[in-house]
């Protein structure tokens, strides 16, 4: 299964993604905000990252520098405020979007389809 980095402000919801993906197989680094994100990902890449888009140190903004350093990053945007926010994350390089909240089903065929499983 895949190494899966997530970075999201919500401690709760960090944990409870953390437990779907361990259930699913995957590991897991966990980060609270965009720059503890990179910093984790440029000391010991993974296959994913999941990224949250409100949040302190946007996850736009971390989008954008990820991909710039690792233009072959692999990553899913979230957010439960609105579709733009969406639509800017993948014109700026996320493989994939999911809308809060979403179901282990849909987080699955995400991941899926973002590392190759699945439609591009």
């Amino acid at each position: 299964m895949a190494s899966i980095l997530i970075i999201d402000d919500n401690e709760s919801f960090r944990s409870l993604l953390e437990d779907m993906l361990v259930a699913g197989g995957h590991t897991v680094k966990k980060a609270a905000d965009g720059l503890e994100g990179a910093q984790l990902y440029r000391e010991g890449p993974t296959d994913l990252i999941l990224t949250d888009m409100v949040m302190p140190h946007s996850g736009l903004s971390t989008i954008r520098v990820l991909k710039e350093q690792f233009p072959g990053v692999k990553i899913i945007a979230m957010s439960g405020g609105g579709a733009h926010r969406l639509d800017y994350a993948r014109s700026s390089g996320a493989a994939g979007t999911l809308t809060k909240p979403f179901s282990a089903k849909q987080l699955a065929a995400a991941i899926s389809e973002a590392l190759g499983a699945g439609p591009a």
